[in-house]
């Protein structure tokens, strides 16, 4: 079930997950495992750091307060499921997919979900430095109330996604491509490179000002009193 985000007039809101997981038995395994399959899990507090689940599936799952340092998690498939206060540097989820997750207060530093695919996320809260989202496909993905440090969304493509009472600081859209892209709610937007790609956001006119010496130096416009 998902709901939809209120959008403004022209722009197609995002459509959020609604993730209701069933009752969940708490995992008390040892380590994750390449490919494995976790259905219907509870992991609390579990120490991931280091470890290799690429191709594994979380189906159903809650994971609250877990340690993410350095896991190998390339092409991992996370659906219906709640990621809720985890943390880590240098996590690999390259070539991922997430569908219906909800991520709340993580704080996570290089996240590496280049080649990702996202669709109905929730990211809320939380901050997530150098988050790497080269060349994925973000779909009805919201961040609420997060900060994004020089996230890199060089070469993604992003559909109906917004930024809500978040912070956008340095972004990267270099070759992206954006439809129905919705920078209002940011409370503070900067943008380091790509500003020649937001053809498809609709930004509000406080944010124009603010990006005013941006789109100049992009146009070769020098401004002088």
């Amino acid at each position: 079930m998902v709901r939809r985000a209120v959008g403004g007039t022209g722009v197609k809101g995002a459509r959020r997950p609604e993730v209701r997981v069933p009752v969940l038995e708490r995992w008390e395994g040892g380590g994750l495992e390449p490919d494995g399959d976790y259905d219907g899990l509870e992991f609390r507090e579990a120490d991931f750091a280091g470890q290799d689940g690429g191709g594994a599936r979380f189906m159903d799952c809650v994971l609250t307060g877990c340690t993410l340092d350095e896991a190998r998690l390339s092409r991992v498939r996370v659906l219906d499921s709640v990621l809720a206060g985890v943390r880590g540097v240098g996590t690999d989820l390259a070539e991922a997919t997430l569908r219906d997750v909800e991520l709340t207060d993580a704080r996570l530093g290089g996240t590496r979900l280049h080649g990702a695919v996202l669709e109905r996320v929730l990211v809320r809260g939380g901050k997530i430095d150098f988050l790497n989202l080269r060349s994925a496909r973000l779909k009805d993905v919201v961040f609420e109330g997060c900060v994004l440090v020089e996230p890199d969304f060089g070469g993604a493509r992003l559909e109906r996604v917004e930024f809500v009472d978040c912070v956008l600081k340095d972004a990267d859209f270099s070759g992206a491509t954006l439809k129905d892209v919705d920078l209002r709610g940011a409370v503070s937007l900067g943008i380091a490179r790509g500003v020649d790609r937001l053809s498809g956001a609709v930004i509000s006119a406080g944010q124009l000002l603010d990006l005013a010496p941006v789109l100049a130096g992009e146009l070769g416009i020098r401004v002088e009193d």
